[in-house]
């Protein structure tokens, strides 16, 4: 995979093959290099990075493969998240991911859509929400599965690291440390065999972000050896960042220590030992393009550096120059109280102090007793956060627990469809509905299930049923219902499809199965009876005609449908549409919205 150098995007990306040319795996891996770069972006490459990952998320969306679209909702969701000024434009993609990924039985993914939307609370400042978005997170992570088939060990192990990964994000921007240990624990074990240098280094580095936010909070309850262990571990892991670092995705320079190039690292030395010899690196690295909330912490190293040479007026117009700069984010409320802490601790009672630093200066030296007789409180109320989050975690994964029963009770066991009693209700309710009038109802018999049973097994049968059902739900529109009727029968309502619109629709899903391959279908097709609900009508008399009509195509040889497409007469008059295109069909309205 070719890696980043520089900032974000580069000339490569005029003379590539159209996306259409590209893998799957080509358009997953191109999002994770672009949210790595998007980190250490200005804001005019961070714009272009939102408008590729729209691109790469139209693609996907083109192909439909479930995760893939998933991942790449995510992606275009994250750079947003990331970009000032965007948090807004992330929610309808998080929307769309968490219905998305709802449908599609898609867990880590849901969970992780949760964690993304607990994120962009935080900014708008809605903590207590955004506890609550990381409580159902975690309750469906805790409920996951060990792994999905489908997906492969690697995969899912990737998928629940990155779940966890933002679920960590967000109780480390709160400041709720202990919990947010125990997530990027969990985190680093879900890849601990699998990691390739990129998961390593994002790893490494979201623990020494933790562990120095931790310490300088520590700091501030006067537990100040519990804070210098934190730095002196964030220091270690520093070092340990240098190799995996120079072959990660994140953009660098070649050959450059990774200290020399990321303030977070340089912070975590500095924080451990303050001392001059680390002031010119810092210079260099503050106030540059780093990654979030990676300013405030280089501007504390390098303020305690410069006060530990003497030069506590230099310290202070970094930490006020910070304050300006940073005053806009509002991403993580802990870690501006410790820049202001910070400010309030070297600002109360310096002679060195610079006059023109006194009026910006003189209500935090009058605020400082006040905030440290409030620090301890803040810490009590931590304990709080910590209950919150697990009840609300409890409660959540018991709700979810209810509701898969009733799930249970209302899905067909093989195919994960709607069974007869989900299909009565939804049923009815249409029809009370005059949103979804007219509401065409077809009946779906598969042709030749029978010989699949005779000639193979019964459990091939069942493959071919689960293949059909999968088949037909992603044919129809998101609000039509696929149902199991029994047997080999399936029924699909169409809320607001005229008959003519609703056979254009069925039509599609005919060719749909009868183009499966051998191997999946067996040959089977689909034979069609379509109505239209009419007034009054009761469910088991639209069901019967529907029915009779079913039975009609059959009659003409199956492989078709056969309509009704004039309800509320006395007497219907059939209509004959075949999956081959080159037959013969009735006139059908524009298939608008179907």
């Amino acid at each position: 995979m070719r890696r980043l150098h520089g900032d974000g995007l580069d000339a490569q990306d005029q003379r590539r093959p159209a996306l259409g040319d590209m893998s799957d795996a080509w358009l997953l891996g191109r999002a994770r290099e672009l949210i790595a770069a998007v980190q250490r972006s200005d804001r005019t490459e961070q714009l272009k990075v939102v408008e590729t990952l729209d691109e790469l998320l139209e693609e996907a969306q083109r192909r439909g493969e479930p995760v893939l679209v998933a991942q790449l909702l995510r992606a275009a969701a994250v750079s947003r998240l990331i970009t000032r000024g965007m948090v807004d434009e992330a929610e309808p993609l998080l929307d769309e991911m968490l219905a998305h990924t709802k449908r599609h039985g898609l867990s880590l993914l849901r969970a992780d859509a949760h964690a993304l939307r607990g994120r962009g609370l935080v900014v708008t400042g809605q903590e207590d929400a955004a506890l609550t978005e990381i409580a159902r997170a975690l309750a469906l992570l805790d409920d996951a599965p060990n792994t999905d088939n489908q997906l492969g060990r690697r995969a899912w192990d990737r998928l629940l690291s990155s779940a966890l990964n933002d679920c960590w994000i967000v109780l480390n921007q709160l400041g709720v440390y202990e919990a947010a240990e125990e997530v990027i624990a969990r985190a680093h074990q879900a890849i601990r065999d699998s990691a390739g240098p990129h998961e390593i280094t994002l790893l490494l580095m979201n623990r020494i972000k933790m562990l120095l936010g931790w310490g300088l909070r520590l700091e501030r309850v006067g537990r100040d050896e519990e804070a210098g262990e934190k730095f002196r571990t964030a220091a270690s892991m520093t070092i340990a960042a240098e190799a995996p670092f120079a072959e990660s995705l994140f953009p660098r320079k070649p050959g450059v220590p990774a200290i020399e190039q990321v303030g977070l690292l340089a912070a975590s030395l500095a924080l451990a030992a303050p001392a001059a010899a680390h002031i010119e690196r810092l210079h260099k690295l503050s106030g540059g393009k780093g990654y979030p909330h990676e300013n405030i912490l280089v501007a504390i190293a390098l303020a305690r550096c410069l006060d530990a040479d003497g030069r506590t007026d230099e310290a202070m117009e970094v930490l006020l120059d910070t304050r300006h700069t940073e005053a806009e984010d509002n991403s993580q409320p802990s870690m501006r109280l410790n820049l202001v802490r910070e400010l309030a601790r070297l600002g109360a009672g310096k002679p060195g102090v610079e006059i023109a630093q006194a009026e910006e200066l003189a209500p935090l030296t009058l605020l400082a007793d006040y905030a440290s007789a409030l620090e301890a409180e803040l810490w009590s109320l931590r304990e709080s956060q910590i209950a919150t989050l697990n009840t609300r975690r409890e409660h959540e994964r018991l709700s979810a627990e209810h509701g898969a029963v009733t799930q249970q009770a209302l899905q067909d066991p093989l195919t994960s469809l709607p069974n007869r009693r989900a299909l009565d209700e939804r049923l009815r309710s249409l029809a009370a509905s005059v949103d979804a009038q007219p509401l065409s109802v077809a009946l779906v018999d598969l042709d030749g299930f029978k010989d699949v049973n005779d000639q193979y097994s019964h459990a091939e049968g069942d493959d071919v049923l689960r293949v059909v059902a999968s088949t037909l739900r992603d044919a129809l529109r998101g609000d039509d219902v696929v149902a199991r009727y029994g047997g080999d029968e399936f029924v699909i309502l169409l809320p607001g499809a005229p008959v003519s619109a609703a056979t254009q629709a069925l039509t599609r899903s005919i060719k749909a199965v009868a183009s499966l391959p051998e191997h999946l279908s067996h040959g089977v097709t689909l034979s069609v009876g379509l109505v239209s609900l009419r007034p009054q009508e009761r469910a088991e008399e639209v069901l019967s005609r529907a029915d009779a009509a079913m039975y009609q195509a059959k009659r003409k040889g199956g492989n078709q449908i056969a309509a009704s497409p004039s309800p509320g007469t006395d007497t219907d008059t059939d209509a004959k549409t075949e999956a081959d295109p080159a037959a013969s069909s009735p006139a059908c309205g524009d298939d608008e919205g179907t």
